[in-house]
């Protein structure tokens, strides 16, 4: 008998044929943290670096049949949810995990893709805050997705702060607002959480177009470190020196037409044995 286990991470989200975002960018940020990735796909889409041509939703029985199979036998120490395109589906996940509580819940509400097609049904965006996001550790919005959720605009880094407010009253423990979508010399995230921390995380923004699945590799990242055992903020912190490095990385090299993806793989670390208790 093994006395060893693996640190798993379970990524319940959309696969992407380009292999940039979703899925496929989950399970390679994982593997490169050195986690076991596992999955339970909510959607087949038709998608590259031009944008996305198709959505097709798997049935709601088995995306949560795939996520009691993980869920029973695998046991993941965290767990991250991707896309959720439809009401239905979210009070599922929801029910889902409700029988299998413990593990961290990293919600990454995607809802535009890169490209800056919609990827979320319009009556969805309520159901998510109901049901998901008092699940949540800490719900990771972009400018576009956290507009959406607060309700108003955001222009200035005021906004961000303002915004995260507005999200925290669903019920989420912390919000990572991603501010990679203002313009300037510098990047700015903000962090609140419901023990009222405030955090700004600054980068210096990368010219390039290769940052397709950013956000998917981001909140995956942060599922990783902390099934790793590290705690929310220094799994924030790593994540962003990670996702900076990854976008470096990849900025001049060329994958299709469009946004390509970041290199996941600039510096894969051995995956992690833990001694079983």
């Amino acid at each position: 008998m093994s006395k060893y286990r693996y640190p798993v991470v379970l990524s319940i989200a959309g696969s992407d044929s380009g292999g940039g975002a979703g899925i496929q960018a989950d399970l390679k940020t994982m593997s490169a943290l050195g986690c076991f990735g596992t999955t339970a796909i909510t959607a087949v889409t038709v998608q590259n670096t031009l944008g996305v041509g198709g959505i097709h939703p798997v049935p709601v029985d088995f995306v949560k049949a795939q996520i009691k199979a993980v869920m029973s036998d695998m046991k993941p120490l965290a767990v991250k949810i991707g896309m959720v395109h439809s009401a239905e589906l979210a009070v599922a996940i929801a029910e889902a995990l409700a029988r299998y509580p413990g593990a961290p819940v990293i919600f990454d509400p995607v809802m535009v893709a890169t490209s800056g097609d919609r990827l979320i049904e319009n009556d969805t965006v309520a159901t998510l805050k109901d049901v998901l996001f008092p699940l949540a550790q800490i719900v990771t919005p972009n400018l576009d997705e956290a507009t959406i959720l607060a309700e108003m605009e955001i222009k200035t880094i005021d906004d961000m702060k303002e915004a995260a407010v507005r999200i925290m009253r669903y019920g989420c423990n912390a919000v990572l607002i991603k501010g990679g979508h203002l313009k300037g010399a510098y990047l700015y995230d903000v962090y609140l959480d419901k023990s009222g921390n405030e955090r700004i995380f600054r980068s210096i923004a990368i010219d390039t177009i290769n940052t397709h699945g950013t956000g998917c590799s981001l909140s995956s990242a942060i599922a990783s470190y902390l099934a790793l055992g590290n705690d929310l903020n220094i799994s924030i912190s790593k994540s962003k020196i990670y996702i900076q490095k990854a976008i470096e990385h990849g900025k001049d090299v060329r994958t299709g037409e469009g946004h390509g993806p970041l290199n996941h793989f600039f510096d894969p670390q051995k995956l992690v044995k833990y001694e079983m208790e």
